[in-house]
C-alpha cells in the first residue's frame, strides 16, 4: 500500500529545497485536470524531491514515484522512498505488480513519476532509456509530460553523500499524447519508438540531446 505524503512532509521538503531551487520554466504546461506520467532525467536523489516540491505546490495532488525495490531494503532509504510515495519495482520479475499499481493509481486520477534511465547517471549525461513508462502510458491511456532537470548532478552526484549548495533548473516540456498507439503496449518497436521520442524531448529540455535509438 502506498501511503500519501502528509502536509508536514510536503512543508518540510519545500523548506529543505529552498537553497537548491532555481529557475522553473514551462509551469503552464502542467495539466491540472487529468492524470499523466511525468518522465525526467535522473542525475541525483535531489531529482525526486525537487519534482515533488514543484508539482505538489502547483497541483496540490500526490505523486507516486516508481523505484527499484532494492531501495526499500534498508532503513533510511526505505523511509525516504515511502515518504516520497514510491511504488517498488521488482525488475527481476519484470515489474508486473508495480505496473498494476501504477495503472490503478492513474485510473483513479493519480500522477506517476518515472525516470526512464532506471538509475542515476554516473556522468550527468543522458543514458539509454528503458521502455516501461511507454508501456504504462499506453496501458493506462494517459499522456506523458517530459521534464529536464539541469544542475542536480553538480549538487549531489551518485557517489556523494552531502549536497553542494547550488541552484538547479527545472524545464517542463509540453504534454505528449500517444493516442494513436493505444492497444500496442506489447509491441517492442512501438515502445522503443515512443521512448526515443520522449527522451529526445528531455534531451532538448536539458540542452544535451539524446543520442540513442
Amino acid at each position: 500500500m502506498v501511503r500519501p505524503m502528509g502536509w508536514m512532509g510536503r512543508k518540510f521538503f519545500k523548506l529543505l529545497m529552498i537553497p537548491f531551487m532555481g529557475k522553473v520554466t514551462g509551469i503552464e504546461n502542467i495539466p491540472k485536470d487529468k492524470s499523466f506520467i511525468l518522465v525526467a532525467n535522473h542525475d541525483s536523489y535531489m531529482d525526486h524531491i525537487l519534482l515533488g516540491v514543484i508539482f505538489f505546490n502547483h497541483l496540490g495532488r500526490n505523486l507516486h514515484f516508481l523505484a527499484k525495490k532494492e531501495l526499500f531494503d534498508t532503513g533510511l532509504k526505505r523511509i525516504f522512498h515511502e515518504w516520497l510515495d514510491a511504488i517498488p519495482v521488482d525488475r527481476q520479475a519484470g515489474g508486473k505488480d508495480a505496473l498494476k499499481l501504477a495503472i490503478k493509481s492513474l485510473k483513479e486520477g493519480g500522477l506517476i513519476v518515472i525516470h526512464p534511465e532506471g538509475t542515476r547517471s554516473m556522468d550527468g549525461k543522458l543514458q539509454r532509456a528503458k521502455t516501461g513508462f511507454v508501456r504504462l502510458a499506453l496501458a493506462a491511456q494517459v499522456p506523458v509530460l517530459p521534464v529536464g532537470l539541469v544542475g542536480t548532478f553538480e549538487i549531489l552526484p551518485k557517489w556523494k553523500k552531502i549536497p553542494k549548495f547550488r541552484k538547479a533548473t527545472i524545464n517542463i516540456g509540453k504534454l505528449m499524447h500517444f493516442d494513436e498507439y493505444y492497444g500496442k503496449e506489447n509491441d517492442p518497436s512501438v515502445l522503443r519508438l515512443l521512448t526515443t521520442k520522449a527522451m529526445k524531448e528531455i534531451g532538448k529540455l536539458t540542452g544535451e540531446g539524446y543520442n540513442f535509438d
